[in-house]
């Protein structure tokens, strides 16, 4: 038992700066993430269309796709915590502005796009300089705990963001929404400037090398390495599905249901990726982290989008986000470990950063795909049906019915995606040498 003690007191002590950081950024994240739910709801209770309220988020993943692969370069020359800390403070004075504006009464939608998208921009710079100093401030052997503990503090968004801006939004009203999140951004600004100290790493090489030229560093060594690259672009092929997931999700349980349905949903997301977190953040090492990660991705798609479509009813929907959600953080703690392990720390950023552009330029597509389906093509399909069709009796009747549909659709994408990956050469050679390497046949 002492033994035991000594270690997890030894394992505190060498994360310590770490945990800080980490605390208080997600306390920062829940903060904006309880603004973000507020606009969503704001938005699409104002114009009720799927795709206008799916633009915020292109609006915030734009910079990802266009801007990654440069951020990243750069994040490799600049100081880490300095980046962190400027982007962070651009970020609240987004916030700021949509305050101002929501104050003197001519906050529009368009505002908001084009303040999500300076926040994108921010996020897309701060994110690989974050990377890297989570990197430098953790020994590799706590590698495996970081995707484990960043779902943890995910998951607890996920579960208090929608209660919070609900009891907020209700109690307060939406300027207090932001009055919260300016706080919450004081308090990690503050942390990370007084206390923590990122180790710098020797880097004459990027220094000395173009931007072009570290950009095109970052691209090469993802395509020599095909098996990581196969990786990426499953994980791209997913966010594409799980992107027309979050477009249509709002579409149909607001007008199946209602807000509290929304939040009960959301919550309950949390709540299970929460669970998912503790269980991956105590799990030992797997003997192959691919096939981790391929079986629980095919375990999320092949139920919650099912269940959507067809289950009706808030309890089925339940069900659907908890085995959807159950198994996420496992594969993102060993997909995170793949990839630090893989890369090396000094072109981390760089590579990071490629990784971004690749894996993500499918979200705002997704988005988009999501919300246009939704408004042009499903709900009007579902508005001629009779009462006795074969598809209002699978997916009900009413606006929201044809958002039930597109879940139908996605839930068939992403099944096929998973399973195609799964027979992909280079991420069968992957599993293959980790099992061989673990002693598996």
């Amino acid at each position: 038992m002492k033994t035991k003690m000594k270690s997890a007191l030894k394992t505190l002590h060498e994360m310590r700066l770490f945990l800080l950081l980490w605390v208080t950024q997600a306390f920062s994240g829940l903060g904006s993430a309880v603004t973000g739910y507020a606009l969503v709801v704001w938005s699409y209770t104002q114009e009720g269309s799927a795709l206008v309220t799916a633009g915020l988020m292109i609006a915030s993943y734009a910079p990802y796709v266009l801007c990654s692969v440069f951020a990243g370069a750069l994040s490799d020359r600049w100081d880490k915590r300095r980046t962190m800390l400027v982007c962070d403070a651009m970020a609240a004075l987004t916030t700021l502005c949509t305050l101002l504006l929501l104050k003197t009464g001519k906050l529009e939608i368009w505002h908001l796009y084009v303040l999500n998208a300076l926040n994108g921009l921010m996020n897309t710079v701060q994110q690989p300089a974050s990377e890297v100093a989570t990197s430098a401030l953790l020994p590799k052997a706590h590698y495996q705990k970081v995707g484990g503990l960043r779902y943890l503090s995910s998951s607890l968004n996920g579960i208090l963001n929608p209660i919070i801006a609900t009891a907020i939004l209700t109690l307060l009203g939406m300027d207090a929404v932001f009055f919260f999140d300016l706080l919450t951004f004081a308090v990690a600004f503050v942390v990370l400037l007084v206390f923590i100290r990122i180790p710098q790493q020797d880097k004459p090489q990027a220094e000395k090398t173009g931007l072009l030229q570290s950009v095109r560093e970052g691209l090469v060594f993802l395509r020599e390495r095909r098996g990581i690259l196969s990786l990426i672009f499953f994980l791209a092929a997913i966010n594409l599905v799980a992107s027309m997931f979050n477009a249509t999700l709002p579409a149909m349980v607001l007008n199946q249901a209602d807000e509290t349905a929304l939040g009960i949903l959301n919550s309950l997301t949390g709540l299970t990726t929460f669970a998912g977190s503790l269980i991956a953040s105590v799990l030992p090492k797997p003997k192959s982290r691919v096939r981790v990660v391929c079986l629980t991705l095919l375990l999320s798609m092949s139920t919650e989008n099912f269940l959507l479509a067809f289950g009706k009813t808030l309890p089925v929907w339940c069900v659907g986000a908890f085995l959807g959600w159950i198994a996420i953080p496992l594969m993102s703690t060993n997909l995170d470990a793949i990839l630090r392990l893989a890369i090396p720390q000094e072109i981390q950023g760089r590579v990071f950063a490629c990784r971004n552009t690749l894996q993500f330029f499918t979200i705002p597509v997704g988005y988009f795909l999501g919300g246009l389906l939704v408004d042009a093509v499903f709900e009007p399909l579902m508005a001629v049906q009779p009462a006795e069709s074969l598809l209002v009796s699978l997916f009900g009747a009413g606006k929201g019915s044809g958002a039930a549909m597109c879940f139908a659709l996605q839930a068939v994408m992403g099944v096929a995606v998973c399973l195609i990956f799964m027979r992909n050469r280079h991420i069968r050679q992957m599993q293959a040498e980790e099992l061989n390497i673990a002693g598996v046949k």
